[in-house]
């Protein structure tokens, strides 16, 4: 029989110095929130760095690649038919976008889903009628939609993030573990890349974008017709682009261009 040991998080001189930054911090210390903001910051570098050197790292490429293209295909059918409960539209993503991988990122992206379901609610409090709707079969709005897949890959990202920091904490500085800060700096990554990721139905909106998405000559206004039919293509075709801004490895610079890392 073999034997396990326990995952310390990720190393590198990047990681290290995020982690003894968050040895440091202490919450009653003057200046604390910025000071964790600063220290969520570096964990976001540390993982873009690593991602930029090795696409591969962690698994979290293509774990999230994979998970984006199964929540572009659920996005219609909640379209049509929506959730009678929020604890229902989670259970629901997580089996049809989670997947059933034991790897860190597969675990992120679960708990990613659950945490994009409860941003949207945050975002649209009309979802509660909506759901309360889809109990009688009726299905969702496609901006709810639209957000709910731009704010899924910023929670996935800062999902993941959380945690590395809670082993760091666990790890170094159990004292922390009553102060939580793996959540409050989740939520600030995830709240920092959200607006990275595009969102389907403003892409939509132009005519010229939504032809080159889905391969076609179909006019904006048959498009606008069928959004059932055409909102789930555009969601898949941006994917890779999502994917590649949250991890970093699409960066725009200040002249507005896109370059991938290499």
């Amino acid at each position: 029989m073999g034997t396990s040991t326990r995952w310390k998080g990720p190393s590198g001189d990047r990681w290290s110095s995020a982690a003894r930054r968050l040895a440091r911090w202490r919450e009653d210390s003057r200046n604390a929130d910025q000071r964790l903001e600063e220290i969520a910051a570096d964990y976001l570098r540390a993982l873009h760095e690593t991602l930029r050197a090795d696409r591969s790292a962690f698994g979290l490429y293509d774990t999230a690649c994979a998970a984006g293209e199964r929540l572009a295909g659920a996005l219609g059918s909640l379209a049509v038919e929506g959730a009678e409960s929020a604890d229902v539209l989670v259970a629901r993503l997580v089996s049809e976008v989670g997947g059933d991988g034991g790897m860190l990122a597969d675990a992120a992206v679960r708990r990613g889903v659950a945490a994009a379901v409860r941003d949207v609610r945050d975002r649209h409090p009309e979802l509660d009628d909506a759901m309360d709707a889809g109990a009688t079969g009726g299905g969702f709005a496609w901006d709810i939609l639209c957000d709910l897949y731009q704010v899924f890959f910023a929670d996935m990202v800062g999902e993941f993030l959380r945690s590395v920091v809670a082993e760091h904490v666990k790890l170094a500085v159990p004292v922390l573990v009553a102060t939580d800060p793996e959540s409050r700096i989740a939520d600030w990554v995830a709240e920092k890349v959200v607006d990275l990721v595009p969102n389907p139905c403003e892409e939509s909106a132009e005519a010229t974008d939504l032809a080159q998405a889905v391969d076609t000559a179909q006019s904006l206004v048959g498009a606008a017709q069928e959004p059932a039919a055409t909102l789930p293509k555009i969601a898949e075709s941006l994917v890779p682009r999502a994917v590649g801004k949250v991890l970093g490895l699409i960066t725009e610079e200040i002249t507005g261009e896109e370059g991938a890392a290499a």
